[in-house]
């Protein structure tokens, strides 16, 4: 079975829509997913940002947010829009990343979405991210626990520069055959095929399909 990775940043609105509905299409697709989360602050800073573009340039932002209030409209997920954006995602980040071979991860990810993008949550705050673990059946302290040794933080840190070698510069990113370097392993050079963006999901699991 091919894999289409997803690279994700749950301070990034349009990953929202994109793990919302990525297991779905995938299985109606035939193709495995693997979750990647990753930090887009420092892409953003080599790139001479301090902020999000969507707060840089207004009319840019203006347009996502109406954008993604129709786009959950017709995916039938719920939306409401964040009263702080972006929102730090590191601590979910490291979780995500600690519990990257759990079944209950897909769970644990859409749960943090949710409370960033449809419940208006801080999703920094760790009582915040507790009770999403505690949601997928989890003990919230031990993984809080995983995610704050220094092995994830590394591993955080090393899949963050996996990203960048592979080209990536926002999210969601889709890649497929791309290489599967284990957290904390050097990040490898470029490689697979590099797909951005939600509307480019269902264009990603086709070019899997091309791939048996």
């Amino acid at each position: 079975m091919q894999i289409v990775e997803i690279w994700f940043e749950f301070a990034s609105s349009y990953s929202y829509p994109a793990a919302a509905r990525i297991e779905f299409a995938a299985r109606d697709a035939g193709v495995g997913i693997r979750w990647r989360p990753f930090l887009l602050g420092p892409i953003f800073v080599e790139q001479g940002w301090g902020d999000s573009p969507f707060n840089i340039y207004p009319a840019k932002g203006r347009y996502m947010w109406r954008d993604l209030e129709r786009l959950c409209a017709g995916y039938e997920i719920p939306w409401k829009r964040p009263s702080v954006f972006p929102r730090n995602g590191l601590l979910a980040a490291r979780v995500a990343l600690a519990a990257e071979h759990e079944s209950w991860l897909p769970g644990f990810i859409t749960g943090i979405f949710r409370a960033n993008f449809a419940k208006d949550l801080e999703i920094s705050d760790p009582a915040v991210v507790g009770r999403v673990l505690e949601g997928a059946g989890q003990e919230s302290a031990e993984w809080l626990e995983r995610a704050g040794s220094t092995q994830i933080k590394n591993a955080l840190h090393q899949q963050t520069q996996q990203a960048v070698g592979l080209g990536i510069f926002g999210a969601p990113s889709f890649v497929v055959g791309g290489p599967t370097t284990e957290p904390g392993a050097p990040a490898p050079k470029r490689g697979g095929e590099l797909f951005w963006g939600n509307d480019r999901l269902d264009q990603a699991l086709s070019w899997a399909n091309r791939q048996d």
